[in-house]
């Protein structure tokens, strides 16, 4: 995507670094003290030793709650057919794109900005905008979806039966993984889970330092696959307290752990904060695929996961229960699954 001003939905003249965009000294990036660490784990899905796949799959759990996967089976075609469909989208007049703007995110196809509240001070917009609607691997959703760009409802009804089939071989590996079996993860999420899709859009920003792409945050669900576009590097983990950056790899997801599937591993498998930040030359899109519990499920440890030595950290709850504290939260450095957790 080639470099121009952007204008946000629900603004009248094009995105400018105004103080409503800067954040507080304390929560800026820092840029300079990114980790040199070499990033996240790689897997390769087309290891035939299943015992070694499972191994790497585990580990990455459980000291990264994030790796990127190649040989995914999903075809590069498509994978580029969708973010062009994402990136045409975000290319629309403001105008069209503001049909979809909501401050109600509790709505099913929504256009929105994310903000961060600091105490004693104003809200700072995200240097973001954000479009979130459902997606499913069989049923047809794409009604609910923008006419405009032409490609976008084709696009998404493709991938999404794809990332449904890679979403099921996922949950299967980190099940067993955790020494259960293969279906135990997605059967305890449900038979109806909750899918949403996001696409991110960052445009260049004239001072990075100044500015967050997303705050920083763990995902709510149990599963994120996400697609970054090429060349630009926006993504950051946090691990051993220091934050490190996830570079796109062409051809790549990157998969991470949400706070449903810590719980359920008893706290084993991480879901760990994350944020993205901005470019200065560039701007960038990414593509996020959530899978969820609905809200009746109920979600708690597996059995097979405590015993003595390994008592439950967690409590059961209704998804329901998590997304209400999770809403009520907006705007701060959410801490949700943490309130959820037994006395020791």
């Amino acid at each position: 995507m080639e470099k121009k001003s952007f204008q946000m939905a629900n603004s009248i003249k094009p995105i400018s670094l105004t103080p409503n965009f800067i954040v507080p000294e304390d929560k800026r990036p820092q840029l300079a003290h990114i980790s040199p660490l070499a990033s996240i784990p790689i897997i390769d899905l087309n290891d035939h030793v299943t015992s070694s796949l499972l191994q790497k799959i585990s580990q990455a759990c459980e000291e990264y709650g994030f790796f990127q996967v190649i040989n995914h089976g999903v075809p590069e075609e498509l994978c580029e057919k969708v973010m062009t469909a994402v990136t045409q989208f975000f290319e629309l007049p403001p105008e069209e794109r503001a049909e979809f703007f909501t401050e109600d995110l509790t709505k099913q196809v929504k256009l929105f900005n994310y903000y961060l509240k600091s105490e004693g001070q104003e809200k700072v917009t995200m240097w973001s905008e954000l479009f979130s609607h459902p997606w499913h691997p069989f049923d047809d959703f794409t009604h609910l979806l923008p006419q405009n760009p032409p490609l976008y409802r084709e696009a998404f009804a493709e991938y999404a039966k794809e990332i449904g089939g890679l979403m099921n071989r996922l949950l299967s590996l980190i099940s067993q993984g955790l020494g259960l079996d293969k279906d135990c993860l997605r059967k305890r999420i449900g038979d109806n889970p909750r899918l949403r899709a996001q696409a991110n859009f960052y445009p260049s920003c004239p001072d990075p330092e100044l500015t967050l792409g997303l705050a920083v945050h763990t995902d709510l669900n149990a599963l994120t696959v996400l697609q970054q576009s090429a060349g630009v590097t926006g993504l950051q983990v946090i691990k051993d307290g220091k934050w490190v950056a996830v570079d796109p790899i062409p051809n790549a997801f990157v998969i991470n752990l949400g706070d449903q599937i810590q719980v359920l591993s008893n706290g084993r498998f991480k879901s760990v904060h994350h944020r993205a930040v901005t470019d200065k030359t560039h701007p960038r899109v990414s593509l996020a695929m959530f899978y969820g519990p609905n809200t009746e499920d109920v979600i708690g440890p597996v059995e097979d996961l405590i015993d003595g030595e390994h008592p439950p950290v967690y409590r059961s709850y209704r998804y329901a229960e998590f997304l209400e504290k999770f809403y009520s939260q907006e705007g701060t450095r959410r801490m949700v699954k943490e309130l959820f957790e037994l006395p020791k």
